[in-house]
Formats: structure tokens, C-alpha cells, sequence
């Protein structure tokens, strides 16, 4: 994506909200359910349920159409909080979020495309992504995947998905895939298909090291079509420019960098509160807040979190309030879920430090944290795709 066309997303005048729809009751209820998720590797059935009883999956949906209403920065503010208590629920959930806020950041500029979307989210149903592909680290701009273009104006799809968060409860799935029926001319096409149309399958494969409950397994396409009405785009092959995907962009990849922030900032938490209660024989009993490694550390900890929170919030506020980067944008925003991504494993691991070898044992929060933080460089685009796009754009060689 070498372009996005802005457009103000909410007024900056508005003010700012105060409510949230996660209580501290509700974090409790899902925080306590969060070890034996990932101890079973089970999906967040119970979260989703409190989840959408409390309007969740509106959150992005404009209160005109029936949702919440939330803009993008608000967004971030909830997911942050919800992965302090369930960082594979919040990042499960995102996939859902960033096609609404996708389908909101389009309404708000007058494109009505995919407000069936939104319709269909106030309905109470799942949006999930199938971008992830084996071997595509060009991700919007390329595909794995063969997308048949069909008489009617619909498209059938082959091949295989990989990290679909939500595998186990979505109703529909965003995919796309590329058309070589023209080889000098070949498309990517982005659309929707219908869990119940069949064509497709989910391949058991999510057996890893942290966000277990996401439950992201391999989804196979084996002809899965969809529909003229639910074909979104069709674009040529290559770095996109359209609003739909600039949507895409400003809906997820932000909100991805707020789940780990909530992932360092609660790992954070832990380690003050083990500082302040374990004691320490070389300094005749009093605890660790008292010496001096530990207040290093701490003080490196809380720069940090910071710094992800502040870029973080910036940039949403910016992509919010219509702010002019023109081409940068991508890299601004890519940016922006790097620092997070980053700075968040320095955060754990510096938790960990602090907290000692008790945060090795699987009944300690910690040790749960320090693994689910380890997924955050692998979100599309990875950290090797991502430091590639930012350093071409400034220098003004992308898609050379």
C-alpha cells in the first residue's frame, strides 16, 4: 500500500469518551478464565459470550447503524484493557473489530460498499481474516491463493489460509486471493465468504506457544465462493491504493499494537507488585523495591510502556482526526504496531527479571505473559516485511 487517501474519521472536537464496556467485573470473569484456556489450548467461548451480551462486537459499528460507536483510539483504549486480563480473547476479537472499524472508516467517508458489514455485526455476526498465507511476505499486495472469477460476478477461491483467529466461531470470512485469468494483468481480489456455504475447512494446526485460545488454525478453501454482492474489491496485483484497504490498515494494525501494550502493561503490573512483597537477605529483609537493579529496571520498564502507549495513541488520534501524511501513512502505521510489538517483549522480559524464577512456573501470570508477547512479530506484516516497507518508503524506492 503506497497510498492512503485520508479522510477525517470522527470530528476532533468531539469529546472525549469516558464510559467503557468492560467493567471491572467482566475483566475479572475473563481474566480468571484465561490460564485454563491456555492450559486445555481452548477457544474463548465463555469470553465471547460475555463479550457480545456487553455489545463487544459493535464497538467499532456507528451508533446510527446500531453499534457503540467507538472511534479508533477508543477502540485501542478497550482492547488494551482487555488484554491486560486475556491477551488471546483481545487479539481473537481484533479480527472481528478490524473489519467492522474497516467497514466504518468507509461509511464515515461516504463509501457504502461494505455496510452490509455492519449490518450483519449488529445481527451478532463473526467477521474473521484469512490473509495469513504460507510464504506470502508481500501481504495485501500478492496472493497464494487462486481466486476463479465466475459469470455472475463472484469468484471461487482455492488454496490455503493460514492464522485464522476465530476458526472455531466465524460466520463470515474476509479473504483474498489472486486472479492470473489475465497473466499480464493479474488482480487481487478481496471478498467475503459464508461459513455455511461450504467449500471450505478448518485443518486443526493451532498447537503453539502463546495466544493458544485465539484457536487460529489453518483454514483450506477448496472452491469456496463468494458472491457478487460480497466480492469488496478488485485490484490490480502490487502495493494497493484504495480506501478499502487503507480501512484495513487504520482498523487493525494500531489495534494489534494496543494488545500488547495491555500485554506489557499488565506484565508490568505483576512485577511492582512481586518487587513490593519478595524480600531480599542482602538487604536484611527488605523487599526488592529497595535495590537498586530492580529500580533500574523498573524505571527502563515504565519508559518503555510509555513510549508504546504514547506513539500508539498518536497515531490513531492522527489517522482519527484526518491528519495529512499522504504517503507515509503505511509506514506511520506499521511503525507504530512495530515500537509495540518490540517494546512489549522488552517490557516482559524485563517483568520477568524483576518478578525472579518464580515467573518461570506455569501457575505464575508471567509465564504465561512472556509467551504470548513472542507472537506479536509475526503479525502481518512481520517485523522483517515491516522494517522493509518503512525504510523503502522514506527513501522513496517502495515498488521500485
Amino acid at each position: 500500500m503506497n497510498q492512503i487517501v485520508r479522510q477525517t474519521d470522527v470530528s476532533s472536537e468531539a469529546p472525549a469518551r469516558t464510559e467503557t464496556l468492560l467493567s471491572d467485573a467482566l475483566l475479572q470473569r475473563i481474566r480468571s478464565r484465561a490460564a485454563g484456556y491456555d492450559r486445555d489450548n481452548r477457544f474463548f467461548h465463555e469470553d465471547l459470550g460475555d463479550l457480545r451480551s456487553a455489545g463487544y462486537l459493535t464497538l467499532a459499528v456507528p451508533r446510527e447503524l446500531g453499534g457503540q460507536g467507538f472511534t479508533v483510539p477508543e477502540v485501542l483504549v478497550e482492547q488494551a484493557r482487555l488484554a491486560t486480563a486475556a491477551p488471546s480473547t483481545a487479539l481473537g476479537i481484533n479480527m472481528h473489530l478490524y473489519w467492522t472499524g474497516a467497514a466504518a472508516y468507509l461509511w464515515r467517508r461516504g463509501d457504502h460498499s461494505i455496510d452490509w458489514i455492519l449490518r450483519e455485526a449488529v445481527a451478532g455476526k463473526i467477521f474473521a481474516a484469512g490473509h495469513g498465507e504460507i510464504g506470502n511476505d508481500l501481504g495485501l499486495a500478492n496472493s497464494a491463493v487462486d481466486a476463479e472469477p465466475l459469470a455472475d460476478g463472484g469468484y471461487r477461491f482455492t488454496g490455503r489460509k493460514i492464522f485464522t483467529s476465530l476458526s472455531p466461531v466465524w460466520d463470515w470470512l474476509g479473504v483474498h486471493a489472486r486472479d492470473s485469468s489475465d497473466p499480464d494483468h493479474p488482480k487481487i481480489v478481496h471478498a467475503f465468504i459464508r461459513r455455511q456455504d461450504g467449500g471450505h475447512r478448518s485443518e486443526p494446526s493451532w498447537d503453539t506457544i502463546g495466544m493458544r485460545a485465539t484457536q487460529s488454525d489453518d483454514t483450506i478453501l477448496e472452491g469456496a465462493v463468494a458472491t457478487a454482492p460480497h466480492v469488496s474489491r478488485v485490484l490490480p496485483a502490487g502495493p494497493p491504493a484504495d480506501p478499502f484497504v487503507a480501512g484495513i490498515f487504520g482498523a487493525a494494525i494500531p489495534a494489534i499494537g494496543a494488545v500488547y501494550y495491555g500485554i506489557a502493561k499488565r506484565a508490568f503490573e505483576l512485577a511492582i507488585e512481586s518487587a513490593k512483597t519478595r524480600k531480599s537477605a542482602a538487604l536484611d529483609g527488605r523487599t526488592y523495591a529497595h535495590h537498586p537493579y530492580t529500580q533500574r529496571d523498573v524505571a527502563a520498564a515504565a519508559i518503555e510502556l510509555d513510549s508504546i502507549w504514547a506513539l500508539l495513541d498518536r497515531i490513531a488520534h492522527q489517522w482519527a482526526d484526518g491528519a495529512d501524511h499522504g504517503p507515509l501513512w503505511p509506514a506511520k502505521i506499521i511503525a507504530a504496531k512495530q515500537h509495540a510489538v518490540d517494546g512489549a517483549r522488552r517490557v516482559v522480559d524485563l517483568a520477568t527479571k524483576i518478578a525472579g524464577a518464580s515467573s518461570l512456573y506455569r501457575k505464575n501470570e508471567l509465564e504465561r505473559l512472556s509467551r504470548d508477547v513472542r507472537s506479536g512479530p509475526f503479525h502481518p506484516p512481520n517485523s522483517d516485511a515491516a522494517h522493509d516497507l518503512i525504510g523503502k518508503t522514506y527513501l522513496g524506492v517502495l515498488g521500485q
